[in-house]
């Protein structure tokens, strides 16, 4: 420990000392006990670095919930993304974690990525609902927060400057995995409302490394991380890789709107080949990849009918696995403002509904999306469906 300690950048150190860790919790108690975790992160033995990551996925941020703790954990993560240790390698601590051994500073990266999701998670209502997990009863479940869990979040928030200003270097890191979880970082950090002015040196550091590469996954990661930050990417909708024409049609800003939808509606066409171009989800994306061009292409739609054809296909695909990601959404889409029984149900609603009716067999049709079809206040039994056809 004595060793570690001298060889730690000042920053880090007067986190360690400066500090009140007693009086800060985790999931799991005091922070009294973080020091000695951080300062293991550096220890020689990959085991024990490998444990210390542990303590920081199950304690200081454990299921993405944020504590009194995390914020000056996390500070003290960014001050040592750049000691010699961080380029050590280590196995996974959990069972189910039986990958290839992992580069420390690329975990440290993800690790405070995910720290920033937490902290941005509830700022931007708008942008919350986009999200492709998103349903219309989060909102109206979202508790209120006690003190310290208020206090937690203020204090990630307020530090997301320092953590981006870290993280920046690392993403021209000539290594690509580190590269790749800088910027899985660096997108929710640069969303904060007060890092704007980082963004364009950000965009002009991925539009490099854009000309520099060739490999799918990164230049489709940077294609996603410009809209995501409301850069101009109309030039990446001509690229030759469909998978980055399609990043960078999701927006949320869109330049020529028609055309960043017919792109999206194009890979809804064939979601199979869709999902198969990133069998490892992109940083920041969980889940099939079509789920989140799904929800971007019906927010893009200015009325239901412009997305119809794909959504009603969709829908009578059936299948049993998921319904809030594909036909929850898509039938709030079609019935945006509810369902109003004074007035017609149009062609394509009905076209939708029928489908619905059809595919009832599974949990895909009427009966596997009550809560959805109460969200768009409709009946919510396949009889009743079948009466307003």
């Amino acid at each position: 420990m004595t060793r570690i300690l001298s060889g730690l950048p000042a920053a880090a150190r007067e986190l360690l000392s400066g500090t009140n860790w007693k009086c800060l919790q985790h999931a799991y108690g005091s922070g009294e006990d973080i020091p000695a975790s951080l300062c293991s992160l550096l220890d020689e033995d990959p085991e024990v670095r490998s444990e210390a990551l542990a303590a920081l996925d199950m304690g200081v941020l454990h299921q993405g919930s944020l504590y009194t703790v995390t914020a000056p954990a996390a500070l003290f993560v960014a001050a040592i993304l750049d000691h010699p240790m961080s380029l050590a390698e280590h196995e996974g601590h959990f069972p189910w974690d039986d990958g290839p051994p992992r580069g420390l500073r690329a975990a440290l990266l993800v690790w405070l990525g995910q720290v920033a999701e937490s902290a941005a998670y509830g700022e931007d209502p708008v942008r919350d609902r986009a999200d492709w997990q998103w349903a219309p009863w989060h909102d109206e479940t979202r508790r209120e927060r006690d003190p310290d869990e208020l206090a937690a979040l203020h204090a990630c928030r307020k530090i997301r400057p320092a953590l981006y200003d870290a993280v920046e270097p690392f993403l021209s890191s000539p290594d690509p995995h580190v590269r790749e979880a800088a910027l899985r970082a660096a997108v929710p950090l640069l969303s904060a409302p007060g890092l704007a002015d980082r963004v364009p040196r950000a965009a002009t550091l991925l539009r490099a490394r854009l000309g520099a590469v060739s490999g799918r996954r990164e230049r489709a990661s940077a294609a996603r991380a410009l809209g995501v930050w409301g850069m101009d990417t109309a030039d990446l909708l001509a690229d030759s890789d469909p998978a980055v024409r399609v990043c960078a049609a999701l927006g949320p800003t869109h330049a020529d709107r028609p055309r960043d939808l017919a792109v999206l509606l194009d890979a809804l066409r064939d979601p199979r080949t869709t999902d198969g171009w990133f069998p490892e989800p992109l940083p920041g994306l969980d889940g099939w990849f079509r789920f989140t061009v799904l929800r971007s292409a019906l927010a893009l739609a200015e009325t239901f009918e412009e997305v119809a054809p794909v959504a009603v296909a969709i829908v009578a695909a059936g299948g049993t696995s998921v319904v809030d990601f594909e036909r929850g959404p898509i039938l709030l889409r079609a019935f945006a403002g509810g369902y109003d029984p004074a007035h017609p149900i149009s062609p394509a609603q009905r076209d939708l509904l029928r489908a619905f009716v059809d595919t009832d067999g599974s949990t895909g049709g009427v009966g596997g999306n009550v809560l959805w079809f109460r969200a768009a206040g409709l009946p919510d039994t396949r009889e009743a469906i079948a009466a307003l056809l």
